[in-house]
């Protein structure tokens, strides 16, 4: 398909005065996993539900390959959905609701269907009612990444799973791309959208403040850095990106460095180094430059 797999313009939604989303401008191309980043209430649900055609914008729109998000018969052909929050049919067995969902979905693997049912160490002879959130979790992690459905909208998936399915799911995203699928991934699991996503959008109160590659995203933020010195140890403080420069009493320096590292290196190796740590930040460490400990300013949903 030419088309993105996703496409925003100026996508908003409005509650009375509350702006949970507030012009949306995004494009996910097919074959990427995209993270979509924010906490709770920065309208990272508001957009999911309008990507899904379940709510309408009340200004912009939205788009998957090309056809228009609302309307659902056809966008919903194209794609598969794992919600933050599970429910499944309480008499049907897990097999029974895998098999049902193939049969209303956009064609399933049911092979890699199977293999993912072992992967997942998921029971599918017990009834949806007798299942933990983790094992409901499960059920439509496997029903969705079986699909052939093009884009994968994903909403938390991971919540309720211990970390030994966590890694299944990151395996199982990687396989997802290999083949050529789109996943949209809204997590605030900053880990797991690190270690699977080829970009990042940042969300914040409604409004999307970055778009990255997850490396660029690190780029863009401060380095930490250790130095330690035989001899007496240089004056970084004039030069260029050096931030919050300390001077312990060990023979060591230590500061934040923004922008190209040229003029330090060069000064550094000018000196009489023994050593040198530099360390990028986290994904969490850059998400919180954007949001400090305060949150998302703003109400939003």
């Amino acid at each position: 398909m030419d088309a993105p797999a996703i496409r925003t313009r100026r996508l908003s939604k409005r509650y009375g005065r509350t702006t949970a989303l507030d012009a949306l401008d995004l494009e996910v191309p097919a074959g990427e996993v995209f993270g979509f980043l924010g906490p709770n209430g920065a309208g990272k649900s508001t957009t999911i539900r309008l990507l899904l055609g379940l709510i309408r914008p009340s200004t912009g729109w939205a788009s998957i390959f090309g056809h228009d998000a609302s309307d659902v018969a056809r966008a919903h052909r194209l794609l598969g959905h794992v919600p933050a929050d599970v429910a499944l049919w309480p008499r049907l067995t897990g097999a029974e609701i895998l098999e049902l969902l193939a049969s209303t979905g956009p064609g399933t693997d049911r092979r890699y269907r199977d293999e993912l049912v072992e992967r997942f160490a998921l029971d599918v002879s017990k009834p949806g009612r007798t299942y933990s959130t983790g094992n409901r979790q499960k059920v439509a992690l496997v029903a969705a990444f079986a699909t052939r459905a093009p884009l994968l909208i994903l909403d938390e998936p991971t919540s309720g799973l211990d970390p030994l399915m966590e890694r299944e799911f990151r395996r199982a995203v990687v396989e997802a791309r290999g083949r050529g699928q789109a996943v949209f991934l809204s997590s605030h699991q900053l880990t797991e959208v690190e270690a699977v996503c080829d970009r990042v959008g940042i969300l914040r109160g409604g409004r999307l403040v970055e778009v990255a590659a997850v490396a660029r995203l690190r780029r863009l933020h401060r380095t930490e850095v250790e130095a330690t010195f035989t001899g007496p140890a240089p004056d970084l403080s004039h030069l260029p990106g050096v931030q919050d420069l300390r001077r312990p009493d060990d023979g060591r320096l230590r500061f934040f460095l923004t922008g190209p590292p040229v003029e330090v290196l060069r000064a550094l190796a000018a000196a009489d180094v023994s050593g040198v740590r530099m360390r990028d930040p986290t994904l969490e460490e850059v998400f919180l430059d954007y949001y400090g400990d305060a949150g998302p300013p703003g109400p939003a949903r």
